[in-house]
């Protein structure tokens, strides 16, 4: 029990107080520690002993009321001094450019343009709140409920470590610790402590939350606060309201002063120009977003001068001073307008949903694979159908879930079989597979898939050779097979209307070419299936040529398993096709006309056991160009993250979920100015 004196323990509290608030300040705030977080506890220990001996001394604002105490049986509703207000979405620069034409029309700015001014800042994906200090205390925090009411979630707010008790006193703001201030912000939950509470809630066996965002609003409408005090949540500010309007004349002023006072606010948020600045500003953005701690999905762009944003009001629940600039989304809703047959060049049948055209991280989508029949079953998905869309990989669009909610009963179900039997080509379903394929794999329509993809740039990569070219030589009997492309002749193209004198030598040359093509491009030409490039890649390094890989194919197939990547359903792939006549009599006609793939020689190179994965568009070079560099120098070109990838390269537009499995799997993250150094 502490032997001091009233007096001195009045000072020794008061001196805990100041020494606890500013480590609170530094660690959370400015992401800065002054001493171990021991040392602290050692405080806040000694503190709590104090105010223990002696009660009168409990201030509202002490670091010590933190503490969850027992649940409280219900919320109260508080309503807001100034209603809270939601922002209206723009995609894009014409839209952004049409808002600061409005602003323009409506302030009367014509020919004073250059004195506009905008405040941008991260879009945070959390739980909005407002914070209540009267003369520098915190007092009450609501929820932002339906705009004019909300609910008093003030004990669960008070144990969040980011939330000063008490506003810190700098004399440049000290003004706001004078009657009432409302500070309001963002509530979140950062992605790796969302992460490591999923892990635990797994390891005890309770179910997972679904993502940071509704965990953190779900956590502060808890009537328990101890159990929000065992989770990690932050709160961001980004407003601060007064009585008297000019002592906040600015945006920018306002995040200096959240700053000052002890609260976080996002410090890379600027004061911007023009709409150039500003989508320069947000091109930044989607690229370094995958670096933040929570999950953004765009920016809030404000008119920065504050008598400006008063003045241009209020429509509906959207202030007409700022707007949400929305990056492109990553999942979308569209109908499914028809399912129809996508025949490829292996010959696989597969159904092909045909959707109202919807714009997808980025792109317009208008078609999205539905793999199988037995795919099809499983979502239900039918014509007509309202369905969610995304992106597999970032790339490949495909549908995640119907929304039956939206069934109106004339919604046809879509069967893939009775389907193909009005297809002119056979069909069977090899037991064991979900895939139908077409017996005749000789038929002309399956040849120009595979001769497409034969030729194509990440194959045999055969300049000339488009889509209408390769048509044009199967049209005319030139081409029966893949070998025949090698015996093709001038003379036989110019017979065609497609080619003249220099196109028909240009193409013959660009074949001539290609007669010793690198091993992986031309495992990978052959179409085998199951094998992409990177597997053409790992097969060519193991084996180095063709004759051997064909060898262990047929006779040693069990060490095909010692390939990385290469699991059951590829070796069974490759020992089908080369344990096949028509394909080793095609591979003897490649012989015969002198053409056959180079040796592959071991891997070497600075990159020798790392693995790449790019994301998003590179500037200064496109995907395949990437991967052949990484390649070239002895790395691995990965098309997703894996447990094993080393770095995940991301550009200009940036793939959510390829963020998650990096930081699941603990990948590296490289811009697109680190790769490049990297590969030079």
């Amino acid at each position: 029990m502490s032997t001091l004196s009233l007096e001195s323990a009045e000072r020794r509290v008061q001196k805990l107080r100041e020494l606890i608030n500013e480590y609170r300040y530094e660690y959370h705030v400015k992401n800065n520690s002054i001493m171990s977080e021991a040392a602290a506890d050692g405080l806040k220990h000694e503190l709590a002993v104090l105010e223990e001996q002696f009660p009168h001394l409990i201030t509202p604002d002490s670091p010590s009321q933190r503490v969850a105490g027992e649940p409280a049986p219900e919320f109260v509703s508080v309503k807001h001094a100034t209603r809270m207000l939601s922002l209206n979405d723009v995609f894009g620069r014409n839209e952004v450019e049409a808002w600061r034409n409005r602003i323009i029309k409506l302030l009367d700015m014509d020919g004073r343009v250059d004195e506009l001014q905008y405040f941008a800042d991260v879009k945070m994906d959390g739980f909005a709140c407002s914070l209540v200090y009267e003369d520098g205390v915190l007092v009450r925090a609501v929820t932002r409920g339906d705009g004019f009411t909300g609910e008093d979630i003030t004990q669960n707010v008070r144990t969040l470590e980011s939330v000063p008790l008490r506003l810190r006193r700098v004399k440049k703001y000290e003004h706001f610790l004078s009657g009432r201030t409302e500070v309001r912000g963002e509530i979140l939950m950062y992605q790796a402590d969302f992460e490591r509470l999923n892990a635990q809630r797994e390891k005890e066996g309770q179910p997972l939350f679904k993502n940071p965002r509704n965990t953190a609003a779900g956590t502060m409408r808890q009537l328990d606060t101890r159990l929000v005090a065992a989770r990690t949540l932050y709160f961001h500010g980004y407003d601060i309201l007064r009585d008297d309007p000019e002592e906040t004349p600015t945006y920018a002023f306002v995040y200096e002063a959240l700053h000052g006072l002890g609260i976080l606010a996002n410090p890379d948020a600027t004061v911007l120009d023009s709409v150039d600045a500003v989508m320069a500003f947000a091109e930044i953005w989607e690229a370094k977003r995958l670096g933040l701690p929570y999950g953004t999905d765009g920016l809030v762009v404000k008119v920065n001068d504050r008598k400006m944003y008063q003045k241009l009001g209020v429509v509906g629940k959207a202030p007409r001073g700022a707007v949400a600039y929305k990056y492109p989304a990553e999942e979308a809703t569209t109908k499914v307008k028809d399912i129809i047959i996508s025949i490829g060049r292996t010959g696989a049948a597969t159904p092909v949903a045909v959707l109202e055209p919807v714009n997808v991280a980025g792109s317009t989508v208008q078609h999205a694979s539905l793999h199988n029949q037995d795919e099809i079953e499983r979502k239900d998905v039918r014509i007509g159908d309202t369905v969610i869309i995304f992106k597999a990989g970032d790339i490949i669009p495909q549908v995640q879930r119907v929304l039956t909610e939206l069934r109106e009963g004339t919604e046809k179900k879509f069967n893939l079989e009775a389907e193909l039997k009005k297809h002119p080509l056979e069909f069977e379903r090899p037991p064991g597979e979900v895939v139908w394929r077409a017996t005749n794999r000789r038929d002309p329509s399956i040849l120009k898939r595979g001769l497409r993809h034969f030729v194509s740039k990440g194959a045999l990569d055969i300049d000339g050779f488009g889509e209408k070219n390769v048509e044009a030589v199967i049209d005319a009997g030139l081409v029966k097979d893949f070998a025949d492309v090698y015996t093709i002749t001038k003379d036989q193209l110019l017979r065609l209307d497609r080619f003249a004198e220099l196109s028909s030598k240009n193409l013959i040359d660009a074949i001539n070419a290609k007669r010793q093509p690198e091993l992986p491009r031309f495992i990978y030409g052959l179409g085998i299936r199951h094998v992409g490039q990177q597997t053409a890649i790992d097969l060519a390094e193991r084996y180095h040529s063709l004759e051997e890989l064909s060898d262990v194919a047929q006779n040693e197939s069990e060490s095909l398993y010692e390939v990385e990547g290469i699991g059951e359903v590829v070796a069974h792939s490759l020992v089908e096709w080369f344990s096949d006549e028509e394909n080793q009599a095609l591979l003897k006609k490649f012989k015969d006309c002198k053409v056959w793939p180079s040796r592959a020689e071991t891997a070497h190179g600075p990159l020798v056991g790392k693995s790449f994965v790019i994301t998003g568009s590179l500037k200064s070079m496109g995907r395949d160009e990437a991967a052949d560099k990484i390649r070239s120098l002895g790395g691995t070109f990965q098309a997703t993250v894996g447990k094993g990838t080393t770095y995940l390269v991301y550009g200009t537009k940036i793939g959510a979920s390829k963020k998650a499995k990096a930081e699941k799997f603990g990948t590296q993250l490289l811009d697109e100015a680190a790769f490049l150094k990297a590969i030079t």
